[in-house]
């Protein structure tokens, strides 16, 4: 652990709607996957904390799912913890995508940021994607109805400005201690993240209404002798239909999942995996507060 003395730290949350590049900017400043990506609304269901931690400071980033009207009890999970991170944190980046006008959902979202004390940025992301002309009405656009304490264009996935992003981020953060070992860049278990990891390829390789009807409990993760690590996991839908399709012909598309996985659960744990995949099915889990609980999405009032 680092001395206290002139050394920062503090709690930061990134919010904004579905598919704004929370997750990929998260990534890229820890510099690991550690959140999961793909192109499918409301890929993220939990909070999600990221540890960045330098000689001089550590910043907790919390990753928040998509702000969305929700359709069911696992939609009002994530919107209601994506909204009740917004008040105990040091700063607030509120991620917008340039590429795309100011809606209903960010009006919604500033209406929330406006009734706290927190410091919010405007995160102006993906300026890759459009002329630097344009970018001076988009700001004008989120200016005229919000108060920011900074503004900052970003490209997330191809990193620019970050760093500056985070030089802003930490001269507004206190002097205090280090709340995590310098290697930790998540405060989830590898249980979820193996998790984790298993649900973004079936987000990949599926379609339609699979992706938002499928839940991954990891429910072993057991490391041999000879250093081989056999995960066994059991991915749940909400239909008979969707379990065949989750398996596929002659279990082609449940081997690709498999397949694809394997390879970033390596990476994560570090070792060789022998992984094992289930399909059960569960109706209607989204709906069901005992199955959401159980399948990690844990919250006293949705």
């Amino acid at each position: 652990m680092k001395e206290t003395s002139q050394f920062k730290s503090g709690f930061v949350t990134l919010i904004g709607r579905p598919n704004v590049g929370k997750s990929t900017l998260l990534n890229h400043i820890v510099g690991q996957k550690i959140t999961i990506i793909s192109d499918k609304a409301q890929t993220t269901r939990n909070k999600i904390q990221g540890i960045y931690t330098t000689d001089t400071e550590q910043i907790v980033f919390i990753d928040t799912p998509g702000i969305h009207k929700p359709k069911h009890r696992l939609g009002k999970f994530m919107v209601d913890s994506a909204i009740g991170t917004i008040g105990g944190v040091d700063v607030v980046l509120f991620l917008i995508n340039v590429t795309e006008k100011i809606g209903p959902g960010d009006r919604f979202i500033m209406d929330k940021l406006q009734s706290i004390q927190t410091p919010v940025f405007l995160v102006l992301n993906q300026i890759d994607q459009i002329s630097p002309d344009e970018l001076p009405d988009i700001i004008a656009s989120y200016t005229s109805e919000g108060n920011f304490a900074e503004v900052i264009p970003i490209s997330a996935l191809q990193g620019n400005n970050v760093s500056e992003l985070l030089n802003h981020v930490v001269s507004y953060l206190p002097e205090g201690p280090q709340f995590y070992p310098d290697e930790q860049v998540s405060d989830h278990p590898e249980y979820f993240i193996v998790s984790e990891l298993i649900r973004e390829k079936v987000l990949h390789l599926t379609r339609e209404e699979i992706p938002h009807s499928v839940a991954v409990v990891t429910e072993q993760i057991d490391r041999d002798t000879d250093g081989k690590v056999q995960v066994n996991a059991m991915i749940i839908v909400e239909r008979k239909s969707q379990k065949g399709i989750i398996i596929g012909k002659g279990g082609k598309m449940i081997k690709d999942i498999g397949i694809r996985a394997r390879k970033d659960i390596e990476r994560l744990l570090g070792d060789d995996i022998h992984l094992e995949l289930w399909v059960k099915v569960q109706k209607d889990w989204r709906e069901k507060p005992a199955r959401l609980n159980e399948y990690g999405y844990r919250r006293d009032d949705y």
